[in-house]
């Protein structure tokens, strides 16, 4: 189950145990028709809980006000009028938290009954709001208790202690919303986290799907098209010279049907690497720097022209998959060189030691006569050059300056 689906779940299942601003945050469906979260059970609850707080610290201070004979009666009733309003006000306190805030602020200085309101908006405004709000206002409220209990002092306290008492509960009130506000940041903060460890493991898995697709698309490429030109070059010489000696007919159609086995047997490895998911190490052996002498006899029996110049000091000690990339450089090259300048007499170079590099070159002149199209995207040089890369190296492409092509490749060979 992913982390969207099993979070979805969660909130079906416990949504009610979450607040509100956090399920939408969670979820965002879970908004009301004004566009804010709609209240969760433990929402009711909680709101429940603090104006019954408001009202029973309000009651308190009702009551003292009643047996203070320095307070008018009718000072008394307009005290308990404003923090029964104050109370109500609570209610607001999820939509408006800045301005409930504020407002009680200004009550409070007027009404002692309003002080559980009060310590209510403040306690709501450090959940949702963050502390540039929250600390002017409890700096405010702060720096207003010495003036609010010299014009109005507590009765059965001493001012320094009422003073003393009210600040430490305002900065305890703030601390205790801090507290609960960085919770639910943690809580999304973890979501985001969450998800965005799903979007990087899904990316990967694309980028190595891709890479594989690609490395076997390379691999077709490079097996297929050298074995379907030699069908080709045979072919072609049996449709325009029909009249040729049983010999050749022979031999050419024997080039062709071995070409073709090779080429249906290379195809089926193919496929099995798809379905099984093996390496490309699975199947036959790859073909090393060691197969390079067969490569270039293949080409001379199928009537190219191809000098080959193995420079290599220690053959057997190339790397594996060094000597693989320099055979599939080879193969491309000598394959472009029959589409494109047939006739013309092929070179292929390979020298380098360990610690040097392995070079390879593969070199045509201009072709003797005229060239028909061929058909062809250079997807094969695109996939050289990759490979090239891939194992470190680079590869070079282009004219030469005697009007033919040239390939010319270096792969690291470490000591």
């Amino acid at each position: 189950m992913s982390v969207a689906s099993a979070q979805a779940h969660g909130l079906q299942t416990r949504r009610w145990l979450l607040p509100s601003a956090l399920v939408a945050e969670l979820g965002p469906e879970r908004v009301g028709r004004s566009g804010r979260p709609r209240r969760t059970a433990r929402d009711w609850i909680v709101d429940f809980g603090c104006f019954v707080i408001a009202v029973v610290i309000g009651m308190l201070a009702a009551d003292t006000l009643t047996n203070d004979p320095n307070t008018p009666h009718s000072l008394a009733v307009a005290d308990q009028l404003v923090g029964a309003l104050a109370c109500a006000a609570v209610w607001l306190r999820r939509r408006w938290p800045l301005g409930l805030a504020v407002a009680m602020l200004s009550i409070g200085l007027l009404s002692n009954t309003a002080g559980g309101a009060g310590m209510v908006a403040l306690f709501t405004l450090a959940v949702h709001r963050p502390f540039k709000y929250v600390g002017t206002l409890a700096a405010i409220s702060l720096a207003l208790l010495p003036v609010y209990f010299w014009l109005r002092p507590d009765p059965d306290l001493p001012y320094v202690a009422s003073v003393g008492i009210s600040a430490l509960i305002t900065v305890t009130l703030v601390g205790w919303g801090m507290f609960v506000r960085s919770k639910r940041q943690l809580m999304l903060s973890l979501r985001d986290r969450a998800r965005r460890a799903e979007t990087e493991a899904a990316l990967r898995a694309e980028q190595a799907q891709r890479l594989a697709r690609e490395d076997i698309a390379r691999e077709m490429h490079d097996v297929l098209a050298h074995r379907l030109t030699l069908l080709s070059v045979h072919a072609g010489a049996l449709e325009f010279r029909p009249d040729a000696p049983r010999e050749e007919v022979a031999r050419a159609a024997g080039v062709i049907r071995e070409s073709a086995h090779e080429a249906l047997q290379d195809l089926r490895e193919i496929i099995g690497v798809l379905r099984t998911g093996d390496s490309d190490d699975a199947g036959r052996p790859q073909p090393t720097l060691a197969a390079l002498d067969g490569l270039v006899s293949e080409s001379r029996s199928a009537g190219m022209k191809v000098v080959l110049y193995n420079r290599v000091t220690d053959p057997a000690a190339v790397p594996a998959s060094v000597g693989r990339t320099a055979y599939r450089i080879a193969q491309e090259g000598l394959t472009n060189a029959r589409k494109h300048a047939p006739g013309a007499e092929v070179t292929v170079s390979v020298s380098g030691a360990p610690g040097d590099g392995l070079t390879v070159v593969v070199h045509n002149p201009a072709p003797p006569g005229e060239v028909p199209h061929v058909p062809g995207s250079g997807q094969g040089l695109i996939g050289l050059t990759e490979r090239a890369t891939l194992a470190g190296g680079r590869l070079v492409h282009g004219g030469a300056g005697d009007g033919g092509f040239e390939v010319r490749a270096w792969l690291p060979w470490g000591v």
